[in-house]
């Protein structure tokens, strides 16, 4: 395998992205054996098939049937997740809609679903910058999340997703509607080549926002930077370095502008087709229903379930392998 070649060169730990080819690797070995142990089973079971077997052996080849089928929908999942940057890290970015107080704890429960996904299934995440509400929840929040195929996964989380609930902030109990809006974007590599001219920025500098106590960084390290021609607004405070955090804000504008060429290169090719295709950011994708029943649709593929608490406490997966295959 070329990267195992690479990984044994003297010079690979200087590298930056040296622990991004170790994780790749070990990715791509999981793969192989997992093609290997389906494939084995396969054959191991055609050949019992043709023998003269008992009640109890075509139970266990129907057992394997099962797993062999689940395995073929894991290596379809990474067949599709072949796009240019479906390997590279990526940055979830989280916004509040209007109402105030519910859409706020809204989006704290959104946070926190991807937070449980992430933890769930080994992934490194990062917050890079929130906005507290005023009572309640957050306005918006940036979190970094580090593993392979990280937006391969998560690109289909953009979109608004909607809130139906009894609130718990209403003394008479009504029913409540609430929104928030997600935004994905890869984390570019910095090969990649996007122009940002100087004079496109307006870059504001402010004194961090955190949680009180040790936590909070006192000095005006903070950095917001708006991009003049497309009016879009990055912000970064976790550092306690100025430059730091202009450099991290400067990457996540990247990887927001890059996205925005590709889609308009996207809506051009569409366009010429014939096709048309909604891919704004404000469309809504999925709904949250827990009153007067409990479900959780996506509006895209139809994936649906009656788990309203499962789903917020991060098994999301059904509804991103579905919109990856879809």
């Amino acid at each position: 395998m070329l990267l195992e070649k690479e990984s044994r060169d003297e010079s690979f730990w200087n590298r930056e992205d040296s622990s991004e080819v170790m994780s790749e690797i070990s990715s791509l070995k999981s793969s192989v054996s997992l093609f290997d142990l389906t494939n084995n089973m396969i054959e191991d079971d055609l050949i019992l098939i043709d023998m003269d077997l008992s009640d109890n052996d075509y139970k266990e080849i129907e057992k394997d049937i099962s797993v062999i089928e689940k395995n073929i929908e894991t290596l379809k999942t990474e067949i599709l997740l072949s796009g240019e940057f479906d390997k590279n890290n990526a940055y979830i970015e989280i916004h509040s809609g209007a109402g105030g107080t519910e859409s706020n704890d809204w989006a704290n429960m959104i946070k926190r679903m991807y937070v449980r996904y992430l933890e769930k299934n080994n992934y490194k995440y990062e917050i890079i910058s929130e906005q507290p509400g005023e009572e309640v929840g957050i306005k918006g929040v940036f979190i970094h999340v580090k593993g392979l195929n990280s937006f391969g996964f998560l690109k289909g989380e953009t979109g608004v997703h909607r809130l139906v609930r009894i609130s718990p902030f209403d003394s008479n109990k009504r029913r409540h509607t609430s929104f928030a809006s997600v935004l994905v974007t890869p984390e570019i590599n910095t090969k990649v080549e996007i122009d940002v001219k100087e004079e496109d920025l307006r870059i504001d500098v402010f004194r961090s926002s955190g949680a009180g106590g040790q936590s909070v960084n006192t000095t005006d390290s903070a950095v917001r930077i708006t991009h003049i021609p497309t009016n879009i607004v990055v912000t970064c405070q976790n550092e306690r370095s100025q430059i730091k955090n202009k450099e991290k804000a400067l990457e996540i504008l990247k990887g927001k502008l890059f996205l925005l060429e590709k889609q308009t290169i996207d809506e051009k090719i569409n366009a010429l087709k014939g096709s048309v295709m909604d891919v704004n950011f404000g469309s809504q994708i999925r709904n949250y229903v827990m009153q007067p029943y409990n479900m959780v649709k996506d509006l895209r593929t139809g994936i649906e379930t009656s788990d309203v608490s499962g789903v917020l406490d991060g098994d999301i997966n059904l509804f991103l392998e579905a919109y990856i295959r879809n």
